[in-house]
């Protein structure tokens, strides 16, 4: 579907609906819109492998998950130095992720290490920029020959867990660009993932997710991404705020409360629905992206490793 064609979905959808369309259905789907032909789509855990909960969802992995292949971690995965191989490892869970109806492999992650009792290290491509912008362009490259998008997270800066949720990372602009940004510039500008996906923490005193300078200036007018910006789960301080510096979708969604703030800035002028509209337009474009292109993959769950009880 071209841009065209997306405008013109857009146009005909209600004030409800766009702002609907921003935030998730519950853990892991979009919302639909039915009269309109805009489908449901799934997002899933990665990176190392298929994260998907199908009956009880949670974000943090504490109900069970469809049984899928288990790929060694960033961590030792990157150890390879290997870009072809991180390449096929990518295209694997691309199949898998077709095959399971999943839209978007939340990863790969690189955010520089450090604390080794950061949640998720192991998740994480080396602290090295150069190394691991070349390992993410290649497995964002795998995964999306398949037709699926990834999330390059947590963008940006978010290097401790320590007050995960409030804490503001102080750097000055040579540390950012030169250490924090390299990777996801590299990749963005490269590999161009399909979304982008924002931390929990501030920086420099601004929320990742409300952060315009991050989401706007440097991704989107300097870098040149076309995709769309998610949360990280719970990672939203202002909806409005949030949107109006470039967060487009909001994960999980808020039971419709951040929906109706959303319309009440709308009404109130206080939220131009143009970019509303633009944000809409972004997730439209990936979700039929995915759904054009959709296979009827089988995929053949093989285990990397086998356990044996004695």
């Amino acid at each position: 579907m071209n841009q065209k064609e997306i405008k013109k979905i857009v146009s005909e959808m209600t004030l409800e609906e766009k702002a609907g369309m921003c935030s998730g259905k519950d853990n892991w789907h979009l919302k639909s819109v039915e009269r309109l032909g805009i489908p449901e789509v799934m997002v899933s855990d990665g990176p190392h492998g298929l994260r998907k909960q199908e009956d009880k969802t949670d974000h943090l992995g504490l109900n069970g998950s469809k049984r899928a292949v288990c790929f060694p971690a960033a961590c030792a995965s990157a150890c390879s130095f290997d870009r072809g191989l991180l390449q096929e490892l990518g295209e694997a869970i691309g199949e898998e992720c077709q095959a399971e109806d999943v839209s978007i492999v939340l990863g790969p992650a690189v955010n520089i290490k450090r604390s080794l009792c950061a949640d998720g290290i192991l998740n994480i491509f080396p602290k090295y920029p150069y190394l691991a912008s070349e390992l993410a362009k290649s497995y964002i490259s795998g995964v999306q020959s398949k037709q699926v998008g990834t999330s390059i997270k947590h963008f940006a800066v978010n290097n401790q867990e320590f007050r995960r949720m409030s804490c503001s990372s102080e750097l000055d602009e040579r540390a950012l660009r030169e250490i924090y940004l390299s990777a996801f510039e590299a990749a963005v500008k490269e590999a161009k993932p399909w979304t982008v996906m924002c931390s929990y923490n501030r920086i420099n005193g601004v929320y990742a997710s409300e952060n315009k300078k991050l989401l706007s200036d440097i991704l989107r007018d300097e870098w040149g991404f076309d995709g769309y910006v998610m949360s990280d789960w719970g990672a939203v301080n202002d909806r409005v705020e949030g949107l109006k510096a470039g967060l487009d979708l909001e994960m999980p969604g808020s039971s419709g409360v951040n929906d109706e703030e959303i319309i009440k800035a709308v009404e109130s002028g206080r939220l131009d629905e143009s970019v509303l509209d633009t944000a809409v337009e972004r997730i439209l474009s990936r979700i039929f992206a995915y759904w054009e292109n959709k296979t009827n993959t089988v995929f053949p769950i093989r285990s990397i490793m086998s356990w044996q009880k004695n």
